[in-house]
């Protein structure tokens, strides 16, 4: 049975311990052909992360930090750009993990954080997964469609303080959306 694990384990890893105190939850975009850790995945192993929203912090001070949560104007789902790969480990269990593409941000990140995670267009989700070497929905001769590893439209998205609380794991619900 194969486990999932957010933060990508490439399939070169010998074991999981090569990747401790190293993080692998984002790719940044511009390094993504550089790095043996992005570079297959982004060539063969592309998905899309579905999400309603996320949160960025924006730091006040030295000691304080207030969430911000994001989403689309219309309040529809959508998806962040992601690479996956498997990972086998030496017993033979396989261990399936993913991180989610982040780029620079756009003018409404932009006074809360630096970067943000690459949001998709539906009209480009075909395209995102399509890795067939020759394809032309890629850019040109098969290439893995970079072009797509932008800032999302600002004009589309909506943000709001959230609730501090959001940050830790144990609180959940509605109320986390409302700053407190």
């Amino acid at each position: 049975m194969a486990r999932f694990r957010v933060c990508l384990v490439p399939h070169f890893a010998k074991s999981l311990k090569d990747f401790k105190g190293f993080s692998t939850i984002n790719a940044r975009a511009e390094g993504i052909m550089k790095s043996a850790t992005w570079r297959i995945p982004f060539q063969r192993r592309r998905c899309l992360v579905p999400a309603d929203g996320f949160y960025e912090w924006k730091k006040l001070d030295a000691k304080t930090k207030q969430p911000f949560a994001f989403g689309m104007a219309n309040e529809q789902p959508f998806a962040f750009a992601g690479l996956w790969d498997a990972w086998k480990d030496p017993a033979g269990g396989w261990l399936q993990s993913y991180s989610i593409i982040t780029t620079e941000a756009n003018e409404l990140m932009a006074p809360v954080h630096d970067r943000m995670p690459v949001i998709l267009k539906p009209e480009d989700y075909t395209r995102w997964l399509t890795r067939e070497p020759g394809s032309t929905l890629g850019m040109g001769h098969g290439d893995p469609p970079i072009d797509l590893l932008r800032p999302y439209d600002s004009d589309k998205m909506e943000s709001a303080p959230a609730n501090p609380g959001v940050g830790n794991v144990r609180n959940n619900g509605p109320e986390m959306l409302n700053s407190a």
